[in-house]
């Protein structure tokens, strides 16, 4: 199926440049805070971890079907969360925590969450409408959707890193 090819490319090129990012830190400023009101590296990564984590099961729990276009909100979320210019406040169960974070465990994790997520694109039927939790702001999402969230979320905290790395190494 070419979607299928698609989005499992698509999330294989977000994670990897988003692990690459985190990898480019080394240890003694993963944990540092790089300028007032920022987060470190490592909690960008634990947020993501947070955020990602659920994703695979949701993906696997009741579904519908849909009454419009599996990818009908892809374009507003990509949008949205492509906009750099915006800051956004994060849902206090994805906030990371303020402890020190290693950065091995981060990136096992991550590529855990990463198979789990390729895997459940492959074989799943992503035109299905995801009942048991809603987006804020754009309410149910197909599996799609979800995955595609999870891209440009993904993304968009690459970009965060490579600014915090800037900020710090410059």
């Amino acid at each position: 199926m070419l979607m299928t090819k698609s989005i499992t490319t698509d999330i294989d090129k977000a994670t990897h440049a988003f692990m690459q990012a985190i990898a480019a830190f080394p240890p003694e400023i993963f944990n540092r805070i790089p300028f007032e009101g920022s987060w470190t590296a490592a909690q960008v990564a634990d947020h993501i971890r947070k955020a990602m984590v659920g994703v695979p099961g949701l993906l696997e729990g009741p579904t519908a079907v849909g009454e419009r276009p599996a990818d009908e909100k892809v374009g507003p979320i990509r949008d949205l969360f492509m906009d750099f210019t915006t800051r956004f406040q994060s849902p206090d169960f994805i906030l990371p925590t303020n402890a020190q974070l290693d950065k091995e465990e981060l990136l096992s994790d991550l590529e855990d969450i990463t198979a789990q997520l390729m895997n459940a694109s492959e074989l799943l039927d992503l035109t299905a409408l995801c009942t048991s939790s809603e987006l804020p702001g754009f309410g149910q999402l197909s599996r799609e959707e979800w995955i595609r969230f999870s891209i440009y979320h993904t993304r968009r905290h690459t970009h965060q890193l490579n600014n915090i790395y800037a900020a710090i190494i410059h």
